[in-house]
This record gives C-alpha cells, structure tokens and sequence, in this order.
C-alpha cells in the first residue's frame, strides 16, 4: 500500500483516531495532515500476518472477533488498528469506524483514487472466474507491474484487501469480483472502478439465492454498467458464445469486444468436439446473439484439440492475427478463459503473438482448481474440490472423460460432494452430475455425504452405465474407499463445493507424495 498516516486512514475511512487517553483531535482537511504514525505495510485482517508498519483490520468473524487479536497484531509490528470500538489496551492508534468491512472499502477507494495510472481490469462469471483472473494477471505481468489477489479474494473483503496491494508502481490491478445478490458486483465497481470489463458466464452457481437465471445476468451484467464510454476508453470484454452475457452489450456505453470457441463457418474446425458439449450447447445461439451478419468474434480460437491430460491447443485468433498456443491447464473450458485473458491483453496493447507465449507458459496459481497431481505408480488424482456448481462441475467431469479417454484408456473414478447454494434445482443437479459421470465412462462414482446422495440416482439411471455406485460418510471413508479400488493408471476427480472439504480426499490420495 501506498505510505498513509494514521490521520489520513481516518480521514479517507470516515474514522476517529484513539490512543490509551480517547479520541484525538481529528486532522484539519484544509491545512497540514498531523504527524503520527506512518502505515507502511500491508493491511492485513490476520494478527498472524502482521508486520512492521502493517495496519490490522479487525473484522468480526462468525468464530472470532478480530478486536481479540489487536494486541498480537501491535506487537508484531502493526503500527495501527482499523477498528469497530476503541481499544486503549493494544498501545498504538486504533481508527474507530461504524463498520470495518465498509471502512475497508472506503479505504481502497482512496488510495485507487491517489494512483490515477493504475488500469483496473474487472472479470466475473458464474464459473471460471479465478482462472481467468490467474491467466489474465499472467499475461498483463508482461507489459507492467500487475497486482490481482491470491485464489479467490472476491468479495467486499477481499477485493480491498486486494487494491490495497496496489502502490506508485502498479499499472494494472486485475481484479476477480463475485455476487451472492443483486447489487453486489456494483459495490465493488464503486471500490474499483473497471476501465475494462469482461464477463464470462451466465450460470446456475447461487441459483438458490438469486432465484432465476434472470437474477444472475441482471447482477453479472452491473459490471459492464459502469464501465467508461467508448471515447473514454472502456471496453466491455463479453462471451459471445453466451445469449445472456451478450445482451450485456446494449447495458454498456463502452465498446464491446467478443471472444468465442465456436468454429465459423467455412473456417478449420479440427478437434472442433473437444470442445466439449458445455460449450457445444452454449454455442449453439452465437450467430444470433453476435449480430444478424453472424460477424465472427473478435477474439477467437480454431483448431482445438486436447492432448492426454485434457491440455487444450488452438490457434488463437485476434483480428487478422494468429498464434498458436498450447495450455498447461487442464481441461477445455479453459480455451474460453484463455481467450478472455487474450482479449484483456490486447486492448491493453499487446500483440496476438505475445499473448500467446504469455498464455503458454501460465501455470495455475490458485489451488484445488483442477489441480493435477501423479503418484508414483501413476494414479493421476484431479483436485478441483475448491468449489462447485452445476456448469463447473460439468466441465471438471468432461475433463475427467478425456483424460480417461472415456474410460477406454484409463478407469476413471468421480468422487462428487454437495454443490451448495442451488435452491430448487439442488436434487436434479446432483442427479444431473450422476448422469454426466456415468456417461464420462467412470469406473465408479462416489458420493460423499448425504447431500451428494442424487448423484448416485442419476448415475444409476444412466443406461449402458456399468460402474459403480459408492455413498460414504465423509472425505475419509472416501479415501479409504479409493485405496480399496485403484490401481496404477488411474485417474480421480474430486469435486464439490467448498463446504464440503473434498480436497481431504484428495490430500488424503497424494499423502504418501509429499512425504
């Protein structure tokens, strides 16, 4: 973060500073800021993270307050605290605010506001939005001091705690924003302003609380509404292969740029089914979302194919120009990420050929999302259980497919937890999900816990499906239930929401790796 003094926190925070003796004299707005502590380092809400000239944010927690930890924070170097009440005990200034997660947000806008150079890149969607975060801040790195958040700090905590980050030196803050209702990702636009927008995908993640997929394009869509004109610079970076992300367009005044994996008539289209039937059957509408002339995409890739581990190469196609390039990720729904990413980097300027070496060589970052890991006696164990909804889950498990090659090549083993926040449609994704796994060629697909118990409904139903069915407890009965069952060469997926704690199974699997 950029050097603040206790006084300027509390001024850009709305806050009053307090010593061991009660509040002090506020700062005068019109004449010099007072002296006092400086903060210099990062704002953490962790006492555990703090350190010299760190500023400790103690946010409520539904376990903890961090109000109790000030002290640990103080005396490992935290020079003042952002605080709910005063605390005279912890011996440096505490800035007093109604509430801290709003005085956080306050707190990013007014630095944002002092790094007038910084480009702020906004990306949401229901799935894949992390990745595309990683991919996007991989390849931006290449033409400036980028700064996105680690995993999946999204929200109205960790998008601040994330532009916080942000000082003299930083050009571009890639910024991943998330929303559990309607007008969420519009406050996060007011903590950061987006100069470009890219939207992903409309899905059914959180149907339970946005109650239609209505709500959910209304709430994704706020992240284009603020975007800068067309004269001014915004771009609005939109799916085109997704009816609801591009009706985004006519929510915008910025200019609209498309990507898209669907193959255009009469253009190379080898490998075109690996694509997967996601993005086959959101493909379908493309031609009459992008326009009646079916103009093609701005951004685009041909020729997909995926290699043994689910590895996507294409050609990326950007304008007249095209590249060719090969993910280390694993699983064909990153083609689409990808190519959001290249649409980012070249309105930013870079050129097609950059971009893809740029996109070549990123790695995935975040953890637990389709993580691959081998043991050695080659089982291959898949870890994408850092969340799940009906649409990540389809994509994890077609990757399951190709990586078993349908189970011709390797038996493949879908171990399936609870996908939470689904409201109505909760019992028929999880027999969905059943059915998708059956039809991967799964060897076995395991249900873990009771919420999960659909999946085996649905693969069971699954005609010509021979595998079998397993419900266990809990991540450990899991485990034990694979070792009972593989052999070398196969391969697992595990998948669930985060709730559901299903990298245990997975960590459980690799434990004997990392010894």
């Amino acid at each position: 973060m950029i050097p603040l003094s206790v006084a300027e926190i509390a001024v850009l925070t709305g806050g009053t500073v307090h010593s061991g003796q009660g509040a002090l004299n506020g700062p005068v707005l019109n004449g010099p800021v007072l002296n006092g502590p400086v903060v210099t380092g990062p704002v953490v809400t962790d006492s555990r993270e703090a350190v010299a000239g760190a500023l400790f944010a103690a946010l409520p927690g539904e376990r903890v307050d961090g109000h109790d930890y000030a002290a640990v924070a103080a005396g490992k170097g935290a020079v003042a605290v952002l605080a709910a009440r005063p605390l005279p005990e912890i011996g440096v200034p505490v800035i007093v605010v109604p509430d801290v997660v709003t005085a956080l947000g306050l707190l990013a806008r007014g630095v944002l506001d002092r790094l007038p150079g910084v480009i702020v890149v906004g990306i949401t969607g229901s799935s894949g939005k992390t990745s595309t975060k990683d991919l996007t801040a991989q390849v931006v790195e290449h033409l400036g001091a980028t700064v996105a958040p680690a995993g999946s700090l999204n929200n109205e905590i960790g998008l601040p705690l994330t532009v916080l980050r942000a000082d003299q030196s930083t050009r571009y803050l890639v910024l991943e924003m998330s929303a559990r209702g309607i007008g969420h990702i519009a406050y996060l636009c007011g903590i950061a302003p987006p100069k470009i927008s890219a939207v992903l995908n409309v899905g059914r993640a959180h149907a339970g609380e946005f109650g239609s997929i209505e709500a959910v394009a209304k709430a994704k869509g706020e992240l284009v509404e603020p975007l800068p004109s067309a004269a001014d610079g915004g771009v609005a970076i939109l799916n085109a292969d997704d009816p609801n992300v591009a009706a985004m367009a006519a929510r915008t005044s910025a200019r609209v740029v498309t990507f898209s994996v669907a193959p255009v008539v009469g253009e190379s289209v080898v490998g075109e089914s690996v694509v997967g039937e996601s993005v086959a059957r959101d493909s379908v509408a493309r031609d009459s979302v992008v326009g009646d002339s079916a103009r093609p995409a701005d951004v685009r890739a041909a020729d997909i194919s995926l290699d043994d581990l689910g590895r996507a190469s294409f050609v990326l196609i950007i304008g007249g120009s095209r590249a060719d390039v090969t993910l280390r990720l694993h699983g064909a729904h990153h083609v689409a990420n990808a190519l959001a990413a290249a649409a980012v980097a070249s309105e930013l300027g870079m050129g097609a050929a950059d971009i893809a070496a740029a996109l070549s060589g990123a790695t995935a970052r975040s953890k637990k999302r389709m993580e691959l890991h081998e043991t050695p006696d080659g089982i291959i164990v898949v870890n994408d259980a850092y969340n799940a909804n009906p649409d990540s889950t389809r994509a994890a498990i077609e990757a399951l497919a190709q990586i078993s090659g349908h189970g011709q090549r390797r038996r493949g083993f879908a171990v399936l937890g609870y996908m939470a926040e689904l409201g109505e449609i909760e019992t028929e994704s999880h027999v969905e999900a059943g059915r998708q796994a059956a039809r991967s060629g799964a060897t076995a697909v395991i249900a873990v816990g009771d919420g999960a118990a659909p999946v085996l409904d649905g693969a069971r139903a699954t005609a010509g499906w021979h595998g079998e069915a397993i419900a266990v407890p809990h991540p450990r009965a899991a485990v034990q239930a694979l070792r009972d069952r593989l052999r070398p060469g196969d391969v697992v997926l595990v998948k669930a929401s985060k709730a559901a704690g299903l990298w245990e199974v997975a960590d459980g699997l690799l434990a004997e790796v990392d010894q």
